[in-house]
């Protein structure tokens, strides 16, 4: 396995490629080239990047060119290839959404019989008609797909949604959310027993930064009489380090508390007598 490496393709630019290269710096994952090259390698891991349009990367790992391939969960379902989606990484979140002019009467997805939709996503778009057994026209659009109302090219859209902000400058509103996409880390299936190791080895690590962003580092001091009250209230990967202070009947507890339950474990822990809580930022978590 000395000269294996697991071949991955990237977006070239955008705010994909900035996430994927992110993710890989937290990883331990250096790359040695500039994204200008079609290729780079990696310090710190057998990797070998392509930079590749982000539509163009479900081709290229179902054709084996690159084992795995990062981008958007939208790209996936579109381009409908032979690939598997093996995580969601959780950045560069969007949904894709139908929207209409702001002073249309829209009374559900009725409303979208026998109109005409422009589109990035047609095969979605399709699959969402189909499914709700609607017919309408679709036109496939690659460019701004929200101007298109307002020129008279299409009664609503389907699109992109991050903030709205978009939408909203074009007079239009969200009425259907059809897909929640997010970053996925894809792979061609049937992979050779050395190439999915180093998969799973990237794997591994991904998932220690994740857990890391999930979780913070908690430190506390609590008297003797309020301990098992604070231990019932830690959520901690098993039970909460319990060190002696150098005052007689206080101890420090450590422990690890998931971010969306930090604030109320925080009220939580002061209400049932904990001082001097000091919350670390965790860089990565082996569990």
């Amino acid at each position: 396995m000395k000269n294996e490496k697991l071949t991955l393709a990237i977006q070239k630019s955008g705010r994909l490629s900035e996430g994927s290269l992110k993710l890989l710096k937290q990883c331990g994952i250096g790359i040695q080239n500039g994204r200008n090259h079609l290729k780079a390698r990696a310090n710190g891991f057998p990797l070998e990047l392509i930079f590749l349009r982000d539509d163009d990367i479900p081709q290229y790992v179902e054709d084996g060119v690159a084992a795995a391939g990062i981008l958007g969960l939208n790209e996936v379902r579109e381009k409908n290839r032979n690939v598997t989606v093996v995580k969601g990484l959780g950045f560069s979140r969007c949904r894709l959404s139908v929207a209409v002019p702001r002073d249309a009467d829209y009374y559900g997805r009725a409303f979208l019989n026998n109109k005409r939709i422009a589109t990035s996503y047609p095969a979605i778009l399709k699959e969402f008609l189909d499914t709700n057994g609607l017919q309408a026209e679709i036109h496939p659009i690659s460019g701004s797909v929200e101007v298109t109302p307002g020129l008279g090219l299409a009664d609503a859209i389907f699109e992109i949604v991050s903030s709205g902000g978009t939408l909203l400058s074009n007079g239009l509103k969200e009425v259907e959310t059809v897909l929640q996409s997010e970053a996925v880390l894809i792979a061609k299936p049937g992979l050779p027993d050395k190439v999915n190791r180093l998969l799973q080895k990237l794997l591994f690590r991904i998932s220690a930064v994740q857990k890391a962003a999930n979780n913070k580092y908690i430190l506390l001091n609590a008297p003797k009489g309020k301990l098992d009250t604070i231990i019932s209230l830690l959520p901690g990967v098993k039970s909460p380090t319990i060190m002696p202070l150098a005052m007689e009947g206080w101890y420090s507890l450590h422990s690890v508390v998931r971010e969306d339950d930090f604030w109320e474990v925080i009220d939580n822990l002061k209400e049932a007598g904990a001082e001097g809580i000091l919350v670390v930022p965790i860089e990565k978590m082996v569990t």
